[in-house]
């Protein structure tokens, strides 16, 4: 018999949506399962959920809030006896829970000593909804019968094969020069990570099926032939790169023909041509709300290369964290890559009272990028200015003005998070960065954010209520001054329009484009890059996440575009808009097939068209504190996304699709239960 122990403290929370005869409500019940009594003590709360610092709370006090980051006082004289519990019910949140994940996933009790104990969270329960909670990837299984016979993933341009060999157990690579060599090198080591046991690269003598590789002229860059015959195959393409694909598609079909023979074949004869529909093919992680290891990151490198995918945007800071080494400034790592109670960051997203977190040093970015280059991947780091800084602001509060008064929030609830535009040390701080970063990212893209600056950024700062005047005049400087305090509830609500933050700002953004094209790199941005129209479009590229007419507006405007809509592509939003399924769902939602279907440039001139660099799926990672979360929520989508810049639209099917993708890599291996 297995005997569990309780743990010392367990809370559970409920969320009550309004109803006829009710308010909006969090409920959190404290309970402690101790033999020994509890008094003068705080509970300490996090998860993507927020409560208004100006919420009312029933049966107890707020304390202090950070974003997502709560503390709760007793009642004065509480004491929590043995097996008692405590509920304290908050009504007034700055983001109302759709998704179990929304709720608290980490909590502690601080002790009258200021010592902590930690305490056990069990998912967040909405009133009413008695589902099961679900985590872990959508099994697709593979059917009896596909609508093709060979297994890709994304879908070629041309498919035009015949016969049926017996599945060999591997295939015999035989390069044709050093390309031909690295490509193949690339795919051994691909595949042996990704499919360890499989066997997927042997030799003849272990029966090895024969394949050449060759480059070939009339290919485009990533472009490739399979040319299949009873006594081998040739792959060919113009470019390592080009080679690897063709490898990728062939390791793909001989895997589908192994696992499935009921239900595909490997070809006797035959070929395949194929390339790319858009150049851009990207994939965006997030790893300053939750830290990924090299380990995870190497991996994910490999499967984003199983799907064809190109591009790799990572998101290295954020309010939350600050996760990249640099030399000059070695407080940003010191202080700004860890959270726990009692340090600079408290607490959040899930982390509890002990020190957690990470960052990546200049060795294990220079490997990962080495891997990404021989997976045919470009890294493109952002580091997020002006905004979404409270991090960097921690450890170098020099880039906040001195005699600034008052604060302002951002919309994740973060105080005073914007690095002044005013300051000269800004840009001397930004710009050593930069150029440490330049050196490590052999992309020569760099983005630099420029996303949701609150209407009041800067408003009690003299020295940026100075420039503003100088820049604008005493008018628009007074009547900036005016938002202190702001506080916005609403996601988005607080993007910066014709304000005088929206001045600053754009002057802040034409500087840093100026010295980056210096050092000949292409500055990326969020599309509220483009506020005041400033940047240099032919030296620069946005992303456009709010709506696909957004983007075409802006490409209408002459900057090139990376279509990122969050209402589609943001693969933190839920799978559906059941409170069981995990993610967020402030966006939108969209399953696997909502996703596949969804036309990037529906609308788009053909003038417009000629900006359109390509489309990208983004990771937020606010919802995942459990790996199996990410699989559930990145899983099969990032696929789909895969085939949307790989697949012409005319080529296109999800019924083929879902046939297919059960066959494709996760990164945990967690499926649904």
């Amino acid at each position: 018999m297995t005997i569990v122990a309780k743990s010392r403290y367990q809370l559970e929370t409920v969320w009550v949506p309004a109803g006829l005869d009710e308010q909006p409500a969090y409920a959190l019940s404290l309970t402690n399962n101790t033999d020994q009594p509890l008094e003068g003590f705080t509970l300490c709360v996090s998860g993507p959920a927020r409560i208004d610092p100006e919420a009312t709370v029933e049966g107890g006090r707020l304390l202090k809030r950070l974003s997502n980051h709560a503390e709760f006082a007793p009642p004065e004289g509480l004491v929590l006896q043995p097996g008692e519990s405590w509920t304290i019910k908050a009504c007034g949140m700055s983001y109302h829970p759709k998704h179990w994940t929304d709720g608290a996933n980490a909590a502690y009790v601080v002790l009258s000593d200021n010592d902590t104990a930690p305490v056990s969270v069990a998912p967040t329960r909405a009133k009413g909804d008695n589902a099961a909670l679900t985590r872990g990837a959508v099994v697709y299984r593979v059917p009896k019968v596909a609508p093709v016979s060979v297994s890709v993933v994304p879908w070629p341009s041309a498919v035009s094969v015949s016969g049926r060999l017996a599945p060999p157990a591997g295939l015999d690579l035989k390069p044709e020069g050093a390309e031909a060599d690295a490509a193949v090198r690339a795919f051994e080591a691909l595949t042996e990570c990704l499919f360890p046991v499989e066997g997927i690269v042997r030799p003849v003598a272990e029966g090895g099926f024969p394949v050449s590789l060759s480059l070939a002229d009339g290919f485009a860059p990533e472009a490739y032939s399979v040319r299949f015959s009873a006594a081998g195959v040739a792959v060919s393409g113009s470019t390592r790169t080009g080679l690897l694909y063709g490898l990728i598609t062939l390791g793909q079909i001989l895997r589908g023909a192994r696992l499935h023979p009921e239900t595909f074949l490997f070809p006797v004869a035959g070929e395949i041509a194929d390339e790319p529909a858009l150049g851009w093919r990207g994939v965006h992680l997030d790893v300053a709300r939750q830290f990924y290891a090299t380990a995870e990151i190497e991996h994910f490198l490999r499967i984003l290369a199983w799907n064809k995918l190109n591009r790799f945007h990572w998101h290295l800071s954020d309010d939350e964290a600050w996760r990249v080494e640099i030399d000059a400034y070695p407080a940003l790592t010191q202080i700004g890559a860890w959270r726990g109670h009692g340090l600079k960051i408290p607490p959040l997203l899930g982390s509890g009272p002990q020190v957690t977190g990470g960052y990546y040093s200049k060795a294990a970015i220079r490997e990962i990028v080495a891997l990404a280059r021989s997976l045919g991947i470009d890294v493109v780091p952002e580091i997020d200015v002006p905004g979404h800084c409270y991090a960097m602001l921690q450890a170098i509060p020099d880039l906040r003005d001195p005699n600034e008064a008052g604060s302002y929030y951002s919309v994740q609830g973060f105080p005073d998070n914007c690095i002044n535009p005013a300051l000269e040390e800004t840009y001397r701080v930004l710009e050593t960065i930069f150029d440490e970063l330049i050196e490590l990212f052999p992309s020569r893209i760099i983005h630099i954010g420029a996303d949701e600056v609150p209407l009041g950024a800067w408003s009690g700062s003299p020295e940026a209520l100075a420039r503003l005047r100088d820049i604008s005049g005493d008018a628009v400087a007074a009547a900036h001054a005016a938002r202190l305090n702001v506080i916005t509830n609403t996601h988005g609500a607080d993007e910066i329009d014709g304000s005088g933050a929206a001045v600053l700002q754009a002057e802040f953004l034409a500087r840093v484009q100026v010295f980056l094209a210096s050092r000949g790199c292409i500055t990326g941005g969020w599309q509220e890059a483009a506020h005041g129209n400033v940047i240099d479009k032919a030296k620069s590229l946005l992303f456009g996440w709010r709506t696909v007419e957004a983007s075409a507006a802006l490409a209408g405007e002459g900057y090139d575009m990376v279509v990122c809509p969050g209402q589609v592509y943001y693969l933190d939003m839920a799978n559906s808009q059941a409170w069981s399924e995990p993610g967020a769902s402030w966006a939108g939602w969209s399953d696997p097939e909502k996703l596949y279907t969804f036309d990037p440039v529906e609308g788009w001139s053909d003038a417009q068209k000629k900006h359109l660099l390509g489309v990208q799926c983004c990771i937020w990672s606010e919802p995942m504190t459990d790996r199996g979360v990410f699989d559930r929520l990145v899983f099969p989508r990032l696929s789909a996304l895969a085939e949307t810049g790989w697949t012409l639209p005319e080529h296109k099917s999800f019924k083929r699709f879902e046939a297919l993708v059960g066959l494709m890599p996760i990164l945990y291996g967690i499926y649904a239960e």
